[in-house]
């Protein structure tokens, strides 16, 4: 699917892409999830992800969000964007991909955890419909040792139209 930021297509991830998500998510966390873990998550039932690639051929790895849907309810489980991609509506489009593709599996609901100390995150995810329901005190463990605390944030999911040449037209 083409997203409407210039030069971003979202694609699916599939645990065969976890090579090439590791990397990237290691350039964005301190705690980088690695290949194995990516590849695990991908295999599990409801689990998805969707990679943004852009560049002049749409093979450049931006950004990718990996997530899951059970009983009717959707959560982000991670979101990274290559710094290089930031403030360029990479997270923006994977977000609102991850919307629409929890939507389509019948979630209602979207939650996700985000650091209290992660203001940029906060105000995307404000623009997009979260609110807060929740903290988690101490919940990321930062590589100095420091911790902060998780916020909870929830999102009702709109259900996505159909497809404009769905046969239930």
């Amino acid at each position: 699917m083409a997203s409407p930021q210039r030069g971003l297509r979202i694609l699916p991830a599939e645990a065969a892409l976890a090579p090439v998500l590791a990397p990237l998510h290691a350039r964005c966390f301190d705690r980088p999830w690695d290949e194995t873990a990516i590849a695990r998550l991908l295999a599990l039932p409801g689990a998805f992800g969707l990679l943004a690639c852009g560049g002049a051929d749409f093979q450049t790895p931006a950004g990718f969000v990996l997530g899951r849907v059970a009983g009717g309810e959707g959560e982000i489980l991670t979101l990274c964007v290559d710094p290089a991609w930031r403030r360029a509506g990479v997270a923006r489009a994977l977000v609102r991909g991850a919307m629409k593709h929890a939507g389509r599996a019948n979630a209602a609901t979207l939650f996700l955890e985000v650091a209290l100390s992660n203001l940029a995150a906060q105000a995307l995810y404000g623009h997009l419909g979260f609110e807060t329901v929740g903290r988690r005190p101490d919940y990321y463990r930062e590589s100095d040792g420091r911790r902060d605390t998780a916020l909870i944030l929830r999102a009702d999911i709109v259900p996505a139209p159909p497809d404009r040449y769905d046969a239930r037209n």
